[in-house]
């Protein structure tokens, strides 16, 4: 690969101007009050450690984020916490009678049981669920069980809010550990459970077929 004649010759009179160009940059950084090549490496910098890309996605999570609030259990949202559940369970495995238990009715065999039931709300519509279970168990005394997020509401965080707010609850009833059961297709769900804290440990006892996956978190 080479230069024409014609490029070379242009290439003569580009570096004749080069001295030009630099004068008049620097002319125009003395008139300046600010630096505009510390400015760009700064940037540089910036961008390095993370992309534009990834930064306006965090500002589109962190605006629709303050669309959501999690609110307790209520009986108008039965249905909702119903079919936000047999949503993802169906789409890979059939319902087992313990699910049909704790859908079909979350009052008798969560609520009563001393559990809790948490919503979360994007601009007032039900969207995502979580449940807080109570087990009969002297090291888990509690379980975090069908969390689950619409699609159409995924990617604002909500699953990690969901969460929180249940592991928060765990804390306040004096819980040490909570426990929770999943199966490693729901990726996204086990990469959340990780990013929050739990611990795959030996699987024992599983509640459904679907189960490859135990986990716990330390609360105290």
């Amino acid at each position: 690969v080479m230069l024409s004649a014609k490029g070379k010759k242009m290439s003569d009179i580009m570096a004749e101007q080069y001295p030009d160009v630099e004068a008049a940059v620097e002319q125009i950084s003395s008139q300046t009050r600010n630096d505009l090549w510390r400015a760009i490496e700064e940037w540089e910098g910036l961008l390095a450690e993370k992309t534009l890309l990834e930064r306006v996605k965090e500002a589109k999570k962190e605006r629709e984020g303050r669309d959501v609030s999690i609110v307790p259990y209520d009986p108008r949202y039965r249905a909702a916490f119903k079919a936000l559940n047999e949503e993802w369970i169906t789409a890979h495995w059939q319902m087992e009678e313990p699910d049909h238990h704790a859908l079909d009715h979350p009052q008798e065999h969560i609520l009563d049981k001393g559990g809790h039931i948490f919503v979360a709300l994007y601009r007032e519509e039900p969207v995502g669920v979580c449940a807080l279970c109570r087990k009969n168990d002297p090291v888990h005394q509690y379980e975090l069980a069908k969390l689950a997020v619409s699609p159409s509401a995924q990617g604002k965080g909500i699953g990690m809010l969901l969460c929180r707010t249940v592991i928060a609850k765990a804390k306040e009833l004096g819980c040490k550990k909570i426990f929770l059961e999943s199966n490693t297709l729901l990726r996204p769900a086990i990469q959340l459970y990780r990013k929050a804290g739990f611990r795959e440990v030996e699987i024992y006892r599983p509640s459904y077929e679907r189960v490859d996956i135990q986990m716990e978190l330390a609360l105290q």
